[in-house]
């Protein structure tokens, strides 16, 4: 499905290392015709600097970029399923501590919150994975959220498979398709790269 004029809710979790790739994408995404969106982002993507930079920077460019405040409290983010926001939210990238609390119905920061919210429509959600611990720790959750309904993947790969061979990351390049596929309740395929 064509993505002009459609409302995007675009979150942002604390895996640091894949936002300059993820806000690339969210410029074409804003390039697309009549595109509203709105960025999301969790407690600790909204204030903590990283070696891969400043909090506020980040803020101002996504801020930029989407002519729309950030919303970063779990206040802000309860109305999202209410109010019918959005026709599509995507969380990338998603760490693996989001993918834990999604899969565990656990609602403790504004990206969750967003999720849940805009579940409650039967609207699709679409997950980037980027996290280090995919194929340990974070698979059962992965797994978890697979199977479930309206959730759709960005295609991922193995990050580094010689010196983190349990990291998985999204493939950015494949953002916008998969949003696409998903408003039309399909699984851009192949999931595995």
């Amino acid at each position: 499905m064509d993505l002009s004029g459609k409302s995007i809710g675009f979150a942002f979790t604390g895996s640091f290392c894949t936002f300059n790739k993820t806000i690339e994408e969210l410029k074409k995404l804003k390039n697309i015709k009549n595109t509203i969106i709105t960025p999301i982002m969790s407690f600790n993507s909204y204030n903590l600097d990283s070696k891969f930079g400043k909090a506020k920077d980040f803020i101002e460019k996504i801020e930029n970029i989407t002519q729309n405040k950030i919303i970063h409290t779990i206040q802000d983010a309860e109305p999202i399923g209410p109010k019918k926001m959005f026709d599509i939210l995507i969380v990338a990238p998603c760490s693996g501590n989001t993918i834990a609390k999604l899969a565990n119905d656990i609602i403790d920061t504004p990206v969750c919150m967003a999720v849940k919210s805009h579940l409650r429509n039967n609207r699709p959600v679409v997950i980037a994975i980027s996290t280090n611990n995919a194929l340990s720790g974070s698979a059962e959750n992965i797994g978890k959220l697979l199977n479930r309904k309206n959730y759709y993947f960005v295609p991922f790969k193995q990050d580094n498979p010689i010196t983190k061979p349990n990291s998985l990351v999204f493939d950015a390049k494949y953002i916008i398709k998969t949003l696409e596929y998903a408003l039309d309740n399909e699984q851009i395929q192949p999931i595995l790269l």
